[in-house]
């Protein structure tokens, strides 16, 4: 054991690999603690290389306040990244409303690892996976109900970070909790935990392992050190984790059954009912899937153009998988409400609340595809059965 174990904080956990020793400091990601913490332990092991559980994209996001500014929202919507953007968008505002309530920046413990690297010459090193792929290695996997039934608990913890205290967070350190909060996790959402946590666990332990120096200090989420230290030991390859799983036959041929079982329903209507049954067929999917994608819009606070566009798009881009009515509601609800310079400037602050969050134009665009595209699904799934039936 290192002479300089006995002065390290309760939350770092030392590891010894061939070549080098690793000081793996777990944190709360809005905690003043973490921040001494992390500091503390640089400055008892005076490290070669410093490891911050940040991608690249994350740590310029956090370096430089003006990325926001240079988004193309146009190019977000047509590229599908709506839902991806927003989620990101999400889980800031939590943490940043978090932050404010604590009196600590978010994410100010990795932060102050950077510094730390800075002001010893330390090697600094960002060891965590892109978000881009997390989110999409996370999306890919999920079925349609529990996409909706994660948007609903991202939602209650948007709404009710307020009720967190200082002491709580500090006693998500304790492994037993930890332990307890993951299995919780994996029971509601296996896939996400997978994906998410477990994934992550052995990508960042990889890239500890492949880090260069004798004596590295790794500053990451506590929830991951369990995860960490039972992968660390093992040398595995990060190709598999940094790709997006090929779509199989039946992924690709699955999304255009729906339209052509909602053509074949329409087509024999007609020839059962003769054309009062088959226009009759398809009123009633162009009226549900319309309205319900207006309604999505709507409560999106959408401009009446974008909601008029979303009732129109629906039900066609519900009959082409490449296709989504909130992409066009989205890109109308952009042209005629384009957000300014200013609009972009303040979004660090209107993650500060739930207000200012839904408020903020680049926000609002962002919801009115998301919650578009949610509404036209749910027509899709009530207007099959009701043609089915006739």
């Amino acid at each position: 054991m290192p002479e300089e174990a006995s002065s390290l904080p309760s939350c770092a956990t030392v590891v010894a690999l061939e070549g080098k020793t690793i000081y793996i400091v777990g944190t709360a990601h809005v905690s003043a603690q973490s921040v001494q913490d992390v500091r503390d332990t640089v400055a008892a092991v005076r490290p070669d290389t410093i490891a911050i559980e940040l991608c690249a994209p994350r740590y310029q996001g956090m370096v430089k306040k003006a990325a926001w500014q240079q988004t193309n929202l146009f190019q977000v919507i047509r590229q599908g990244k709506a839902t991806f953007l927003l989620a990101q968008l999400a889980m800031q505002s939590f943490y940043r409303r978090l932050g404010k309530h604590l009196e600590v920046e978010p994410g100010a413990e990795m932060l102050a690892g950077a510094s730390c690297a800075e002001e010893t010459g330390a090697r600094l090193e960002l060891i965590d996976r892109r978000i881009d792929i997390t989110l999409k290695r996370v999306w890919r996997h999920l079925g349609l109900w529990p996409r909706l039934k994660l948007f609903g608990v991202m939602a209650e913890a948007l709404l009710r970070s307020d009720e967190i205290e200082e002491k709580d967070i500090e006693a998500l350190k304790k492994q037993d909790q930890l332990e307890a909060l993951m299995g919780e996790m994996g029971q509601a959402f296996p896939e996400i935990k997978k994906r998410l946590i477990d994934e992550r666990d052995v990508y960042l332990a990889q890239k500890l392992r492949d880090a260069p120096g004798e004596r590295i200090v790794a500053v990451v989420g506590a929830g991951h050190v369990p995860g960490m230290l039972k992968a660390i030991r093992e040398s595995r390859p990060l190709a598999d984790l940094e790709s997006l799983p090929p779509l199989s036959r039946w992924s690709k041929i699955w999304p255009w059954l729906i339209p052509a079982g909602v053509l074949a329903l329409m087509a024999w209507g007609f020839i059962q009912g003769g054309a009062e049954r088959g226009v009759d067929s398809i009123a009633i999917w162009v009226g549900v899937t319309g309205t319900l994608g207006a309604l999505g819009a709507v409560a999106a606070w959408a401009h009446p153009l974008a909601v008029l566009s979303a009732f129109l798009a629906a039900p066609i881009t519900t009959l082409h998988p490449a296709l989504a009515a909130g992409w066009f509601a989205g890109l109308v609800q952009a042209w005629i409400r384009p957000p300014s310079v200013a609009d972009f400037e303040s979004l660090p602050q209107a993650l500060e609340s739930v207000r200012g969050f839904v408020r903020n134009p680049v926000v609002r665009i962002l919801l009115v595809v998301v919650t578009t595209n949610i509404g036209a699904s749910i027509g899709t799934f009530v207007a099959i059965p009701w043609i089915a039936s006739r």
